[in-house]
């Protein structure tokens, strides 16, 4: 309770007056800061720019949205047909953010943004539907406290904040590491919870290149600095694996150390994630072809894919990997004709003859064409 009052107070004071240590230096792109108000621009506190991962089209969902700056950032480049969401906890902070949405609205040519309030940890609570029920059915004993849980389980299941499967990529700046180290896998499973079958997530956090000790965790200094509650860096990547997201990575780290602790080095990092389409494995003649530079790569589902080689695949496994992110990686291989589905994971490094592809489409995106 104490570093969650701490958070509170900080962010709030840093909506009221720019914290300088609460940012990382970050690089973003002057071209889509043009348009926002200096205000926002000044009020920001993150680590890295998640809005470099943001499609047109997407809708976006912001966790720890702060002032609203990435999902301005995010809002232009959603286009038309895309929209963004901003969830916070601090009213300060939600008011800022919402002070320049009409604004904002008319440069942008629609209004595509809006900020809601809800732990990032349990995003089907409306925490604002919740404050307005308090406010005539006041928790005074245990028997309200009963009717006030009741109450927000048929909120989370009937008019979740945020809906399962709504989201086609969510997006964090540095605010992982303040939610509560036991809260943490269950902020993960939300992630996933929401995002859409193929959608990704991309958060840029602060990590430790050791475990933090229990007395620094208590620091509520610290902790409201992004510092004390930073994940440990295996312990990074290995949350999101845990939680079901696929093809796991880390795109961005930062060469120096941001601050060093007690010898402890934290540094600002980006993690991509990409939630898969279901765990169903059905052959129906596909196979792909891992194109290097390693011998050869395993995924988390144990499939091996050796350089060059026709691997076979489930035509689950084929979409993810020759039309997802990865498709730079893999020339995708479709049989000539459909195979009636069969139920079939294929053994680690099992070849797929290339009879069994002729005249079948080969799907071979090179990206900026450097390979071909």
């Amino acid at each position: 309770m104490l570093v969650e009052q701490s958070v509170r107070e900080r962010y709030s004071e840093g909506a009221r007056q720019r914290q300088e240590a609460l940012c990382c230096p970050v690089d973003y792109d002057r071209r889509l800061l043009a348009l926002l108000p200096q205000e926002i621009i000044d009020k920001d506190y993150g680590c890295g720019d998640p809005s470099r991962y943001v499609q047109p089209g997407d809708t976006v969902l912001d966790l720890g949205s702060g002032g609203g700056k990435v999902c301005y950032l995010a809002a232009q480049l959603v286009g038309p047909e895309g929209r963004v969401i901003g969830v916070d906890m601090n009213d300060d902070m939600l008011a800022l953010a919402r002070r320049y949405q009409a604004e904002m609205a008319e440069k942008l040519g629609g209004d595509r943004v809006r900020f809601v309030k809800g732990y990032i940890q349990d995003l089907a609570l409306d925490v604002e539907a919740m404050e307005s029920h308090l406010a005539t059915q006041a928790v005074t004993d245990a028997a309200s406290l009963a009717r006030l849980q009741a109450w927000q389980a048929r909120q989370r299941h009937e008019r979740p904040l945020i809906p399962d499967q709504s989201v086609d990529l969510v997006i964090s700046n540095c605010v992982l590491n303040l939610v509560d180290d036991g809260d943490k896998q269950q902020l993960v499973r939300e992630i996933f919870r929401v995002l859409k079958p193929g959608g990704r997530a991309a958060i840029s956090d602060i990590v430790a290149d050791e475990a933090v000790p229990e007395h620094l965790k208590q620091d509520p200094e610290l902790w409201s600095g992004c510092l004390s509650g930073a994940f440990q860096e295996q312990a990074f990547s290995r949350a999101f694996a845990t939680a079901g997201f696929a093809g796991v990575c880390l795109d961005k780290w930062s060469e120096q150390p941001w601050r060093v602790i007690e010898g402890i080095e934290f540094r600002a990092a980006t993690l991509l994630a990409v939630k898969g389409h279901g765990r169903e494995c059905l052959d129906r003649g596909h196979a792909v072809i891992y194109r290097g530079p390693y011998a050869e790569i395993r995924d988390d589902e144990g499939h091996v894919f050796l350089r060059g080689e026709r691997i076979a695949v489930c035509e689950r496994t084929f979409r993810f990997l020759s039309t997802g992110p990865f498709k730079q990686d893999f020339i995708g291989i479709e049989p000539r004709v459909l195979a009636d589905p069969t139920p079939w994971c294929a053994p680690p490094g099992t070849r797929r003859p290339a009879s069994a592809g002729k005249g079948g489409r080969q799907i071979a995106d090179c990206g900026d064409g450097a390979c071909c």
